[in-house]
């Protein structure tokens, strides 16, 4: 059995390869953190938050914010494992 911190540590690692996958998209479309936030109606700094893994993304913004990448939610997620 997996200790929490080892686990947490999986858990982590996914949110930071979602957030990379997040600002790989965004930036390929050149829209900076402000003009993508706005776009998709949430707060900049819950976007840098998710973007650098230190957030537990609501389902609804992962729609949002895959909706306002012009991508699905399972392109998004790609290649994003949980190994816990």
């Amino acid at each position: 059995m997996l200790s929490v911190m080892h686990t947490d540590g999986y858990i982590f690692e996914a949110r930071e390869k979602l957030g990379a996958r997040i600002v790989e998209l965004r930036k390929a479309q050149n829209l900076s953190q402000r003009k993508f936030a706005l776009m998709i109606g949430i707060n900049r700094t819950y976007l840098i938050d998710v973007e650098h893994g230190r957030r537990n993304i609501a389902f609804d913004n992962l729609m949002e914010i895959a909706n306002g990448l012009g991508v699905s939610i399972s392109e998004l997620v790609a290649n994003i494992e949980y190994k816990g």
